[in-house]
């Protein structure tokens, strides 16, 4: 595994992530992901991320999943969606390349589909 960049992942910030290894229908691979946690919580080397995967047309009525469009701030190369129904605690260990950013709009409506899927009121 390659090892980690010298910057600390932030909110916003799309990374590359190696996944595994993984159990049952979990997110696998290396693939990018969003750090969806505060920067100023905890003290672990740890990042809440959410997984990006390819966007098929069938996750449109999903709550979970977020729509995002390739852009040159963000680092993606096609269409692709946040899977905030795969969220996880990652050691920065696992964290490989920063791609880019999401827009402010784009993680708000990720934190948006993390209160809906805990039906936080």
């Amino acid at each position: 595994m390659s090892s980690p960049s010298a910057s600390t992942p932030q909110r916003r910030e799309i990374w590359l992530v190696n996944f595994d290894p993984t159990i049952g229908t979990e997110i696998q691979k290396t693939r990018p992901a969003v750090v969806v946690s505060s920067d100023a919580v905890g003290r672990l080397p740890i990042k809440l991320v959410a997984p990006i995967t390819d966007w098929k047309a069938y996750f449109a009525p999903n709550i979970w999943h977020v729509r995002i469009e390739p852009e040159p701030t963000n680092g993606l190369t096609k269409v692709s969606a946040v899977d905030t129904l795969q969220l996880r605690g990652m050691d920065k260990q696992r964290f490989i390349q920063k791609l880019g950013e999401v827009s402010p709009t784009t993680m708000e409506e990720i934190v948006l589909a993390v209160t809906a899927i805990i039906e936080y009121p």
